[in-house]
C-alpha cells in the first residue's frame, strides 16, 4: 500500500484505528461515532469532527477511501450483554458497514469485535458476516484471527476478533497473516505510572478504608486455607450452618456444584474459618459480592492478596496473576494493583490499550474508563494493519 492512503474510521471512538493507520502513513478522511464525548475527544486529538449516527449518514456523503475501518459496536455479541446479535439494533449496524463497502468498494476493511462473535448464534452469525463480504467481492481467511494485546508483550488479556479483508483483484497472493511465533513477557509494571511526584492526584487512586478492610480479611483467608487455593468461587454464604444443611435439589447444576465445593472447603480448614468469620461479621463492608472470592491466580500462586491484580466484580473480588491485567471493560470495574493498593489510573489504562502519552483523554475519569474499555488497541490494529496493507503484488 502507497503511503497518504485514505481511510475511514466507523464506529471510531477514541481512535484507535485512526493512531494506528496514521503510524502507517494513512490519511483519515471521514469518521463516525453515536457517543458525543467521543467526538469530542477525537476532535481535541485529531482535528476532525465525527459525524454522529451512521444510520442517519448516507453513503454518498462519505469521501472515497482506500481502507475502511470499524470497531462496530459489541453488545449485541458480547458474552457481558444480551447476545441478541443480528436481531439486536446495534447488531443491525453491521449492514451499515456493508452499505457503505457496497458503495465505495474500498481496497481493504479492518473489522473488529468481540470473540463472542465467531460463536454467536451457533455460528450463524459469523456465517453471515462471511457471506456479505465474500458476496462483495472481498477475500479473508476462512476462521476469523482471535489475538490478544498479551500476544505482543503489552500487559492486557484482551481477545478480540479481526476481520481483515482485501478485495478480489487488489491483489493476487494469499492472505496468511503471521502471528508472533513466541508469545514475549509480559510486565504489568511497565505500564504504570512511577509516582514519584510528576503525577499529581495519583492519590486519588487509592483503595479506601473500607476496601482494604475487605480486602485484608481475604488476605487473611488465602493465607489461613490449607493447600491448595481453591479455584472455584468462594461463597462465605455458603459456609452458614443453616446454608451448610439446605437442600440443593432445586438449584442448578454449576450453583449446586460451586456449593459443594464451599462445603468441603469448609469442612477441611473449620477451626479456621469459624473464627475468621467472626471478624468479617465485624466489618460493616463485607456484604454482597465483597463477601465472595474468585481466585484466578493458580493453585501454587503466593497467597497474598497484594502480590496480584484484583478487580471488584459483581460476582465477588476477583484475583489475577500479576503478570498483565485483564480486559479493560466499558463499566466500573478497574484494575486494583494489589501492591500499591490503588486502581489504575485513566493514564495507564490508555498505555493498555497502546495510546501514546500524548493523547488527551477525557476529563472526567469515568467517561475516560469508559472509552478505554470500548476502544480497539492501538498496536495490535498496527500489527496486522501493516501485514495487510503489505500485500499488494
Amino acid at each position: 500500500m502507497k503511503k497518504n492512503f485514505r481511510f475511514i474510521d466507523l464506529f471510531c471512538g477514541l481512535g484507535g484505528f485512526h493512531v494506528a493507520l496514521s503510524k502507517l502513513g494513512g490519511r483519515c478522511v471521514f469518521a463516525s461515532d453515536i457517543d458525543p464525548d467521543c467526538r469530542q475527544v477525537y476532535k481535541e486529538n485529531f482535528g476532525l469532527e465525527p459525524r454522529g449516527d451512521i444510520t442517519k449518514v448516507s453513503e454518498k456523503d462519505i469521501p472515497a477511501h482506500d481502507v475502511l475501518c470499524a470497531g462496530f459496536p459489541c453488545q449485541a455479541f458480547s458474552k457481558a450483554g444480551k447476545r441478541e446479535g443480528m436481531t439486536d439494533p446495534r447488531g443491525t449496524l453491521f449492514f451499515d458497514i456493508i452499505r457503505i463497502i457496497q458503495h465505495h468498494k474500498p481496497s481493504y476493511l479492518i473489522l473488529e469485535n468481540v470473540r463472542n462473535l465467531v460463536g454467536h448464534d451457533d455460528g450463524n452469525t459469523w456465517r453471515v458476516v462471511k457471506e456479505h463480504l465474500r458476496a462483495l467481492g472481498y477475500v479473508f481467511p476462512d476462521e476469523p484471527i482471535i489475538f490478544s494485546p498479551h500476544m505482543l508483550g503489552i500487559p492486557q488479556f484482551r481477545e478480540r476478533v479481526f476481520i481483515l479483508c482485501r478485495r478480489k483483484d487488489v491483489a493476487r497472493r494469499s492472505l496468511q497473516f503471521k502471528k508472533p511465533l513466541k508469545k514475549p513477557e509480559c510486565n504489568a509494571d511497565k505500564i504504570l505510572l512511577k509516582g514519584d511526584g510528576k503525577t499529581p492526584n495519583i492519590s486519588r487512586y487509592a483503595l479506601s478504608g473500607k476496601e482494604m478492610e475487605v480486602l485484608s480479611l481475604w488476605n487473611e483467608f488465602v493465607q489461613g486455607l490449607k493447600p491448595p487455593l481453591p479455584t472455584f468461587p468462594v461463597w462465605t454464604e455458603a459456609f452458614a450452618e443453616g446454608s451448610r444443611r439446605a437442600s440443593l435439589d432445586n438449584m442448578p447444576a454449576w450453583k449446586r456444584s460451586i456449593i459443594r465445593h464451599n462445603r468441603e472447603l469448609y469442612e477441611q480448614n473449620k477451626n479456621f474459618i469459624d473464627a475468621w468469620l467472626k471478624k468479617c461479621a465485624a466489618c460493616a463492608a463485607f456484604v454482597g459480592a465483597k463477601a465472595k472470592l474468585e481466585w484466578q491466580a493458580g493453585e501454587n500462586a503466593k497467597p497474598d492478596m497484594w502480590e496480584n491484580i484484583l478487580q471488584f466484580r459483581p460476582s465477588g473480588i476477583r484475583v489475577k496473576r500479576p503478570t498483565y491485567f485483564p480486559a479493560l471493560v466499558a463499566i466500573t470495574q478497574t484494575s486494583i494493583v494489589g501492591r500499591l493498593r490503588r486502581r489504575l489510573t485513566p493514564r495507564e489504562t490508555a498505555r493498555l490499550q497502546s495510546f501514546p502519552d500524548s493523547y488527551k483523554l477525557h476529563p472526567n475519569d469515568r467517561v475516560a474508563y469508559k472509552q478505554l474499555g470500548n476502544s480497539v488497541n492501538v498496536e495490535v490494529v498496527r500489527f496486522f494493519a501493516r501485514q495487510l496493507l503489505a500485500r499488494v503484488a
